[in-house]
Order: structure tokens, then sequence, then C-alpha cells
């Protein structure tokens, strides 16, 4: 890789990972790119992993000082997600990945049709939700804990669109959330991809670097925006992110 193509894939990678932190689907973009200089698809999903770790360290930090990550069902998540993870980095020879761009969107669709039609949800604080919807958070947090586990690409975004759509959580809340869940999600894929030598540890740690100062300059500023702000962004970005995925399916 020549200087010209590493200043570009990080100038990227920073962008990414700077509206990434509210959007999420940081590896729809960076994955591909990664492609285009002629990485191994392989390569480019272990090593675009390890510098999600850096990423959702990153885009953490700035949370820890309210209350956002004081729920009681953190530790839950946390284990769905790790058990998700797992299954997920060992199933990705097995699971059809040409499929999933379009399960995604469906999802995505799905998600935004229900938070478009309940405009309070991700805005204003709802009152715990009901035992079936939170069920249904929290086997949507296992099911796409697999996905996250060896891809990624729009398991954040997805994971955030459920937990304001099933757990009530407000927009900023889901936001922080899943950072934390994404730390074990690409940490737990990428310690398994690592035993097949496919991580890039040179490069991987330079983007992550990256990765790690964008997140955190777009988490400080989705502390300052309102839930309805960032349920605008949202909004857009899944629309924007889910046709994108139908046309790449049926390209």
């Amino acid at each position: 890789m020549t200087t010209t193509e590493l200043i570009f894939l990080i100038g990227i990678f920073l962008f990414t990972s700077i509206i990434g932190v509210v959007t999420g689907s940081n590896s729809l973009i960076t994955v591909p790119a990664m492609l285009e200089f002629n990485f191994e698809p392989a390569n480019a999903i272990a090593t675009n992993m390890f510098a999600l770790i850096f990423m959702s360290i990153g885009g953490t930090i700035p949370f820890l000082k309210g209350d956002l990550l004081n729920r009681k069902d953190l530790p839950l998540l946390s284990v769905l997600t790790v058990i998700g993870s797992i299954l997920g980095a060992l199933l990705v020879i097995v699971i059809p990945s040409k499929t999933m761009p379009l399960l995604i969107s469906i999802s995505m669709i799905a998600v935004l049709i229900f938070s478009v039609t309940n405009r309070d949800k991700g805005v204003e604080k709802i009152e715990k939700p009901s035992p079936w919807a939170e069920k249904i958070g929290y086997a949507l947090t296992f099911g796409l804990g697999i996905y996250g586990g060896f891809f990624s690409g729009g398991y954040v975004t997805t994971l955030t669109a459920a937990f304001v759509a099933f757990l009530n959580m407000t927009f900023v809340e889901a936001v922080a959330v899943t950072k934390v869940l994404n730390i074990f999600s690409s940490l737990i894929a990428t310690l398994i991809f690592a035993t097949q030598g496919l991580v890039d540890y040179k490069l991987g740690i330079i983007l992550g670097i990256t990765m790690f100062f964008g997140a955190m300059i777009g988490a400080k500023f989705a502390l300052k925006m309102s839930n309805l702000w960032l349920r605008r962004i949202f909004i857009v970005t899944v629309i924007i992110l889910a046709g994108r995925n139908i046309l790449q399916w049926l390209t």
C-alpha cells in the first residue's frame, strides 16, 4: 500500500468514525474502501473489525461521565452480544453473505416504519417497556450480535433502532449502550479472526487510533445534540443505507 492510499484510508476511517457514533454502519463504507485497494475480503473484514474495537472504546469514553450507561440490563445485553458474536464469527463461512444486505435492509425499514409512526420513541423518556417488547429487544440483541460478529455493517444502526423501538431507550441512550456492546462484539470477532491469521495489525492499529479519536469527537457532538436531532439524523441515514443495500443486492 502506497502512502497516498494509506492517507486516503485514514481520511475515510476518520470521517466515518465521527459520523458513525450516531448512525453506525461504518463497515458498509470502510470495508468496500479497503477492497478497492485489493485487500482480500476476509482480511478487510478482520482488520476493520480490529479497528472497530478502538472506535467503540473511543465512542464510549465521553458517555461514562453521565448516567446513560446506568442500566440494570446492561450486563444481560453484554452477555447476549458476546454469545451472538462468537456464533457469528464461527458461522461466517456457513451464512450466505450475499443475502445479508437485503436482510439488514428489511430490518432497517421495518424498525424505521415503527419509529416514524411512533414519534415519541427515542425522543422522550418513556416508561419501562412491556414484557413482550423487552423480550423482543433481548432476542434482537442476540440475533444482531451474530451478524455483528462476522461483518458489523449495519449492526449498530439496526441495534440502535431496536433499542429505541423495543427497550424504550432515548436515542442518546441507545447510542451510548451500542458503543459498549460493540466493544464486546468487535473484540470477540477479532480474537477469532486472529486465530486464522486474517488481521493486518500494523494497518489496523493505524486505522484504529484514527477511529478512536474520531469516535471521541463524534460522541461529544452527540451529547450536545437533542434526541430530536439525533432521531432526524438517524432516520435519514437509515433510509440512505437501506436503499444502498437493496441496490447492492439487486446488482
